[in-house]
């Protein structure tokens, strides 16, 4: 699924209308329906609708879910912020379809009435039909402090398109004079405020995109910029009934250190949950018990240790490195082994051995992030599958540059290394990022604030190296998937525990449940953000 700006987001629509014969009021009532039956399944137990129009054609998108919400047998009251004569075009014919009467906001001293101070007290749900992606900020006048009376309020809110006052090309996190929104649905494909932005002011709120009848021809964009979660479809065929596990491949973790088994212990469990046909953990011998008794499934070998209980670079030896690397589909290099120089040596020798092998995808992590930063010389992924997993700061050492600077172009800055280097490159954080080496780039709305703890990253290691395993010639959507069930499946974890206690194993026990979630659902939406109430 593409991501558009405001202006490829018109275009989109202008080319359905005029080069696909869909008329433009057609496409207008696609999507006041759309938000009703949302409104209908999402809140089912809701009676009282308030619905705010504006002028505009979000105000027509407002029209016709208010009409469709009648029918549903829904108390439906709209206001309207200006007047019907202020009305044109489309909005107009869906005002007309309408047929109601609505109250009038024309006047700042409009939200004093009793009527508004009442219809809000006794209203179950409210949508924001005022201004979408069409609007440039600052709101002002009456819709500016309609949005202030809002924002004190409990009822859920409902944003048709995008919170009104939010800038639909606006890649920040938060912003000032934007209207309270509680869930969101757009049409037709994501904008960059929908996949940058916490437009609904937490990681749950439904954000869903409606399909209205524009079709894929007409989306055209020149972001090179898609959402993580269609390639989630990879997992949704099911497996040949003759299937064996030499199919699906082979994923050696090395990892660990004394005292550090855990690590490479997440990453390998990961790995197995996400459906590598078989799995390998080789580890330094003495945390090898600990590390095979998390799961029996797992297979184990023993590496060479220094003096301190790490990696050793003996381990490099031609006959050993040759048995430890024979019939391995992808190598994830790094989970809790640390930075000394026995191990700094393993790593850069298992680098440049490796380099000539096609056939071996490498996915590097951690403490192996850390010292190849100190070697860039090492990142060669022209010809081979190379993906690197940073956190900010590990970014910012391979980068050079600061934590602080990183975030402030985060975009830029992953699809100029990933060009550079030719590697896949998932920069965690807040909408993780998936640059590709041909400089595009997939964002994930999945995850939430449970799973800043230790192992989360250990586990996207596996997942992604187990999703790479099972589909070696379609790394990009392998990768773009990984980074998307990791989330999700947190998601689903969360609803469970909270997030102060969620684990980053918990993640792994809910593996199954994002697999086998539709984001793409039955009624035409599909779920950016959020889970359905259905799925809960």
């Amino acid at each position: 699924m593409k991501i558009l700006t405001a202006t490829e987001m018109k275009e989109t629509d202008r080319v359905t209308v005029a080069e696909h014969g869909v008329a433009s009021f057609a496409l207008m009532q696609a999507a006041g329906g759309a938000v009703a039956r949302f409104v209908e399944r999402e809140y089912a137990s809701a009676r009282r609708v308030v619905i705010f129009c504006g002028k505009g054609n979000n105000g027509g998108d407002g029209f016709v879910a208010a009409r469709s919400l009648e029918l549903m047998g829904r108390l439906v009251q709209v206001f309207l912020l200006g007047k019907p004569e202020d009305l044109k075009g489309d909005a107009r014919a869906a005002f007309e379809a309408w047929g109601g009467r609505p109250h009038l906001l024309a006047e700042e001293t409009a939200l004093e009435t009793s009527v508004f101070r009442k219809a809000l007290q006794q209203a179950d749900v409210l949508v924001d039909a005022v201004v979408g992606t069409g609007f440039q900020p600052p709101l002002r006048g009456v819709a500016a402090a309609l949005g202030q009376h809002l924002s004190g309020l409990k009822t859920p809110v409902v944003a048709v398109d995008l919170p009104s006052g939010w800038d639909a090309d606006s890649r920040e996190f938060s912003t000032d004079g934007a209207y309270r929104a509680n869930a969101v649905v757009t049409f037709t494909a994501p904008k960059l405020a929908h996949v940058c932005g916490n437009l609904t002011g937490s990681a749950y709120g439904p954000m869903v995109v409606a399909e209205i009848g524009s079709p894929d021809a007409a989306i055209r964009s020149d972001l090179r910029m898609s959402w993580a979660g269609t390639s989630k479809r990879l997992f949704d065929v099911p497996r040949t009934a003759d299937a064996n596990k030499g199919l699906y491949g082979h994923v050696l973790v090395i990892g660990g250190a004394w005292g550090k088994p855990g690590a490479p212990s997440m990453s390998s469990l990961a790995a197995l949950r996400a459906g590598a046909g078989l799995m390998t953990a080789a580890v330094p011998e003495r945390i090898l018990p600990q590390v095979a008794s998390i799961a029996p499934e797992l297979m184990t070998v023993p590496l060479a240790e220094g003096p301190e209980g790490e990696i050793a670079a003996a381990n490099l030896e031609p006959k050993r490195l040759e048995a430890l690397l024979t019939r391995k589909t992808v190598l994830a290099l790094g989970p809790g082994m640390g930075q000394s120089e026995e191990t700094e040596a393993f790593v850069l020798g298992l680098l440049e051995k490796t380099a000539e092998n096609k056939d071996l995808a490498l996915v590097l992590d951690a403490d192996a992030l850390n010292i190849v930063a100190r070697h860039k010389d090492k990142l060669r992924g022209a010809g081979r599958t190379l993906v690197l997993t940073p956190h900010p700061g590990e970014m910012g050492r391979l980068a050079g540059m600061s934590t602080r600077e990183v975030q402030a172009d985060r975009e830029g800055l992953a699809r100029r290394f990933a060009e550079e280097h030719q590697v896949t490159l998932v920069l965690k954080g807040w909408r993780t990022l998936i640059a590709h080496p041909d400089g595009s780039l997939a964002i994930n709305t999945t995850g939430n604030p449970g799973m800043a703890k230790g192992g989360s990253g250990d586990i996207l290691t596996g997942i992604v190296a187990g999703c790479v395993a099972q589909f070696p010639t379609q790394v990009r959507e392998a990768v773009e998937a990984a980074v998307y069930l990791h989330g999700l499946a947190a998601d689903f974890a969360v609803r469970e525990q909270n997030e102060h206690t969620l684990l980053a194993t918990d993640t792994i026990a809910h593996l199954h449940r994002a697999f086998g979630f539709s984001a793409e659902d039955a009624a035409g939406y599909t779920w950016l953000e959020g889970l359905p109430r259905a799925s809960q």
